[in-house]
């Protein structure tokens, strides 16, 4: 029962959001017209890739996340690396284009583009958080941390929802992720490990980019 308790101690989070953002970022890839992804190709292989990656997962690990396999978590990594690899490219081809003048039929066009590139990285971001804090979903689920801490919540000084098993989730990292790239800030969310600031002031940067470029170029559209 001890090691119940002390070794397991709560249940693994559920697939499911980490998930819908996955097919969430393979959908959006399909608004990327072809000049702004890696090739032709990836129009079919990289969505198909990112599910493929992402059933392996689930067949691996179904229903909650709480298996420690070394391959589970590499298979992990290389979704995240592939999804933030294909995003990347579209955006800084986007960027270029902007700068280069590239022809935008209509402020809708590019204004569609640049909110698919945006959400994707949004996701990217929110993958990398919440497979690095910690040592990842698993080891903070049962507490075998395999890496310092990364972010301090502010439900970390809740004392009745840490009593209860209460720890960071995907939809955490998410909503971390989503207020770095519309505030420019983590909000209430402390980042206390180098590499998860300089990961914060990166998202900050891009989406301040992707935002005053975007929304430039589809005013001088008009």
């Amino acid at each position: 029962m001890g090691e119940t308790q002390e070794g397991r101690g709560r249940q693994g989070e559920p697939r499911l959001p980490m998930a819908l953002a996955v097919i969430a970022a393979a959908a959006l890839y399909q608004l990327i017209p072809a000049d702004f992804r890696i090739a032709e190709a990836f129009y079919v292989g990289y969505p198909a890739l990112l599910l493929l990656l992402l059933g392996l997962l689930v067949l691996g690990d179904p229903g909650r996340i709480d298996r420690e396999r070394r391959w589970l978590r590499v298979t992990t990594g290389v979704m995240i690396a592939s999804l933030t690899a294909g995003i990347a490219v579209s955006a800084v081809r986007l960027v270029v284009g902007i700068l280069q003048k590239a022809d935008f039929s209509t402020p809708g066009q590019l204004l569609s583009l640049g909110a698919a590139v945006w959400s994707t990285n949004v996701i990217a971001f929110a993958l990398w958080f919440w497979h690095l804090d910690s040592g990842g979903p698993v080891a903070r689920a049962h507490r075998h941390l395999t890496g310092l801490p990364a972010f301090r919540f502010p439900e970390h000084d809740i004392e009745s929802l840490m009593d209860s098993g209460w720890y960071p989730q995907f939809v955490d990292y998410l909503a971390l992720s989503f207020n770095t790239a519309t505030a420019f800030s983590p909000a209430d969310v402390s980042a206390i490990r180098h590499w998860s600031k300089l990961w914060l002031m990166a998202e900050s940067s891009i989406s301040l980019v992707l935002a005053a470029l975007v929304v430039a170029r589809a005013v001088n559209v008009l």
